[in-house]
């Protein structure tokens, strides 16, 4: 009687030792993502354009003019592609505009904003897309006589728009760079 007197305290004990504050769910931290203030350098290759590119960057090109321009720290790239233009523009922006908007299934929304530079003859669209689109950035540029060049932000993982935003943000002032640097060479 005494050692089921005594059970039954210890249970009755651990039981209203036990009750007190529910557990709360920590809520999800954010990571905090800087980069460095970005400084920017010219890609000069046998190619018929040049432009600035972040200095943290590394650009590999082709031997048809086309570039990658990757970012390893952000684990991202950016594909410019080359072309000449030989009285086939109209096809060439068509390109350009249906490989961006491929991206509308996934695409929150495809932001179009016009680029001109009549200084150095570069007039273009670049696009800002958001959403978990596979491609967070585009754009094209062309001289419409001569030269066109397309481009296009990738990260290399699976498309994740609120974890990618602090670098696509990042990356957009370096294509805008990119743009606002061009100029065609002859």
């Amino acid at each position: 009687m005494k050692k089921a007197i005594f059970i039954n305290i210890f249970i009755l004990s651990v039981v209203l030792y036990s009750c007190g504050n529910d557990p709360v769910p920590k809520p999800n931290g954010m990571l905090r993502l800087e980069y460095p203030t970005a400084s920017y350098i010219s890609v000069e290759r046998v190619c018929p354009y040049i432009f600035q590119v972040n200095k943290e960057t590394t650009v590999k090109t082709s031997n048809n003019c086309s570039m990658t321009v990757d970012y390893p720290q952000m684990n991202a790239s950016i594909y410019i592609t080359y072309k000449p233009v030989k009285n086939n523009l109209d096809k060439l922006l068509r390109d350009a505009q249906k490989l961006t908007y491929e991206h509308v299934a996934k695409a929150d929304n495809i932001q179009e904003q016009p680029f001109v530079n009549p200084d150095n003859k570069v007039y273009g669209m670049f696009y800002l897309v958001t959403g978990n689109a596979a491609s967070a950035s585009q754009f094209y540029v062309t001289d419409s006589t001569s030269h066109f060049l397309t481009g296009s932000l990738y990260f290399n993982t699976k498309p994740n728009y609120d974890s990618v935003l602090p670098a696509a943000k990042y990356l957009e002032e370096d294509i805008r760079k990119i743009m606002e640097s061009l100029k065609w060479q002859n």
